[in-house]
This record gives structure tokens, C-alpha cells and sequence, in this order.
């Protein structure tokens, strides 16, 4: 019986897959569980169509991501931070990735997730420095930080 997999199975199938598998085991588990439906003509144009519009979503969100990279690598979006310090440039705090995040949302509109960037350790100098921010999988940008002394 062939059956379209709505969740991922181990050692049968993943979700979306279309697969051929016992009658018996296909209407007793996999059906009745709602792990599985079966594969009609209608059901599998619905994956095709559902497919499809996954695909498209992928495709435009990526594009948003390259765009927004552009953007953020442009040497115009520099966001401009200031913290209390010593006398030989150490801050006395940090800069961490939330106030990276606020700062880049009030100085250049752009709102990012404070978890994507991928801050190792906080600021604890004044200077400029690249943070990796991570967009979409496989795209990565830098921003530029640069950390002045809070007068």
C-alpha cells in the first residue's frame, strides 16, 4: 500500500516521502497514528503543490538573507556603541549581543535575533569589531561595532 509520511518514521520513511509499504502495518499503525495517509491521486498533487510552495518560501527567504547581508557588509552600517572605560581603554562593563541588537535596530532600522550572532565572548574593548551574524543556513554576514568611550 502506498502511503505519504506526514512525520518522519525511523527505518521507514521521513515526512513528505511517498513509499510503498505492508497493508497491514500501513492501516493498524501508520495510518490510525496519524503518522501516514494514503497516497491518492489528490493527496500526492497536494504534496507536490505543498512542496512547491515550501520551495518558493526557501527561495525568497535566502533572497532576504543575501539581500540583508549586502546591507549589513555595506561600509555605511556601522553601529556605534558607547561604554564607560578605564584609563587604558578597557570598559568597565561589557557589550554584549543584546545591546549590539538594540543598537542596530535604533541606529539603522534593521531588527536581527540576538541568538544568530555569534558573539564568543562580550566586547570588553574599546575599537571596532566584526561580529558574525548568522542569516540563513549556509550565509553569514559581519557587522561592524565599533565601541567609543561614553563621556
Amino acid at each position: 500500500m502506498k502511503v505519504i509520511f506526514t512525520q518522519d518514521v525511523a527505518g521507514k520513511g521521513r515526512r513528505g516521502e511517498v513509499k510503498n509499504v505492508a497493508a497491514g502495518y500501513a492501516e493498524n499503525f501508520l495510518i490510525r497514528t496519524g503518522k501516514a495517509r494514503r497516497a491518492t491521486k489528490s493527496t500526492v498533487s497536494k504534496l507536490r503543490a505543498q512542496k512547491h510552495a515550501e520551495n518558493r518560501d526557501e527561495a525568497e527567504a535566502k533572497k532576504a538573507a543575501e539581500d540583508l547581508k549586502a546591507k549589513l557588509e555595506s561600509g555605511k552600517c556601522v553601529v556605534v556603541l558607547s561604554a564607560k572605560c578605564g584609563k587604558d581603554g578597557r570598559l568597565f562593563g561589557s557589550v554584549t549581543s543584546k545591546q549590539i541588537v538594540q543598537g542596530m535596530k535604533k541606529q539603522h532600522g534593521i531588527t536581527l535575533n540576538k541568538r544568530k550572532l555569534d558573539l564568543k565572548d562580550p566586547i570588553r574593548s574599546l575599537g571596532y569589531m566584526n561580529v558574525p551574524v548568522k542569516l540563513h543556513k549556509g550565509i553569514t554576514a559581519q557587522v561592524r561595532v565599533h565601541v567609543t568611550e561614553k563621556k
